[in-house]
């Protein structure tokens, strides 16, 4: 008996079978020796359950360019039982368009009959999922003219949205918009994904007047924005200079209950430092993040850092140098570092340039050199 079928005899539900699984799977460099416990593993019934193991198995190997071995493993789930059960075979062509293995995803969903297995609106969402997956947006809307007619299937608000994300990838926001408006021709509600999707696409390509009417829709649907929906008008607002209203977009946000998050700050903190140029504006908001315990990141630090030394305000460098050691966030850029530590010394605040520069020498960051002059 090997370790590995010892192992699944444990059973894989108990956390020391699962831990040594996760081992193999996340940490084992030799991809073959990963592969073939893989095809022992996959025998148990419970852990084909086990949807994240998959997603990061293929993930891998895709990364690895490993095809074969991923159509060799997932080619073997057919002779298990629930072959026959749609869900687990939409698994399987999800799977194969996030490996970008679209023709066998497609292959795949040809054969649903003779597994036996039934084909509905579900098997054919995962079938433009995976089309989408696999980076192939042009053959999107043929799949969704085609199949639909020929199999009897009716597509559904999935099924727009899909069509819809393709469009906006491709960058025929044109096309995603004509698909929102075929929805409701056909009855079907849009809903969070749909506007999310095109907010997304209209203010990152500057279609900032779109977008507010996309803004406005949601709320003639009774669709809620949520953070996600917030962040992208807020991008929108400050690609367009339109700083002040962000700011009141973020209050209003926090008025409502949404919690800023970090692309929210950041894209707040872009608008006022290098738009509005507002640096004591920018402080308070940097203020309310560290209040909201928001985790600030490297472009934080940057955006922030940058404009604090342009404005000679070099107490406020050191104040974002201490939040970024203590955050363990490392900006790759030395000669900002010496800017804050050299004008200090300029600004005669001697005592809080040696003890940022001990703070430095203390971290595991890279850190600028004692000024020798």
């Amino acid at each position: 008996m090997t370790p590995i079928t010892h192992l699944l005899r444990r059973t894989v539900s108990s956390s020391a079978a699962l831990a040594s699984i996760s081992r193999v799977i996340y940490k084992e460099p030799d991809l073959k020796r990963v592969v073939d416990a893989f095809k022992e593993y996959s025998a148990d019934k419970n852990f084909r359950k086990k949807t994240t193991y998959y997603e990061h198995f293929v993930k891998r190997l895709a990364n690895a360019k490993s095809f074969q071995w991923i159509e060799e493993i997932l080619e073997k789930h057919k002779d298990y039982p629930e072959i026959t059960t749609e869900g687990f075979v939409v698994r399987i062509i999800s799977l194969y368009g996030k490996a970008g293995m679209f023709d066998h995803a497609h292959k795949l969903f040809d054969e649903m009959p003779q597994l036996p297995c039934s084909r509905t609106v579900k098997s054919f969402n995962a079938l433009l999922g995976a089309c989408v997956s696999s980076g192939k947006f042009g053959e999107v809307d043929g799949l969704f003219r085609e199949i639909p007619s020929k199999l009897s299937i009716k597509p559904n608000t999935v099924s727009y949205n899909t069509l819809i994300k393709a469009f906006c990838d491709m960058g025929s926001l044109d096309s995603a918009l004509l698909m929102f408006h075929e929805m409701a021709k056909e009855g079907l509600k849009p809903n969070l994904i749909t506007f999310n999707t095109l907010l997304d696409a209209l203010y990152k390509k500057d279609r900032f007047l779109d977008g507010e009417k996309m803004w406005d829709l949601m709320e003639e649907y009774n669709v809620v924005p949520d953070i996600i929906s917030h962040n992208m008008k807020l991008h929108g607002l400050v690609c367009n200079k339109k700083v002040h209203e962000a700011v009141d977009l973020v209050a209003e946000m926090k008025s409502k209950g949404l919690k800023p998050d970090v692309f929210t700050y950041n894209t707040l903190f872009k608008g006022l430092c290098n738009v509005e140029e507002n640096l004591e504006e920018a402080k308070r908001w940097y203020s309310d993040m560290m209040k909201a315990k928001c985790v600030p990141n490297r472009l934080t630090f940057a955006t922030l850092l940058i404009f604090a030394c342009d404005r000679g305000d070099f107490l406020f460098g050191s104040k974002l140098c201490r939040a970024m050691m203590y955050y363990q966030c490392e900006l790759n850029d030395r000669p900002l570092l010496q800017k804050v530590v050299d004008g200090l010394v300029k600004q005669s605040n001697i005592k809080e340039a040696e003890t940022l520069l001990q703070l430095f020498q203390r971290s595991k960051l890279k850190m600028p050199q004692e000024n020798q002059g």
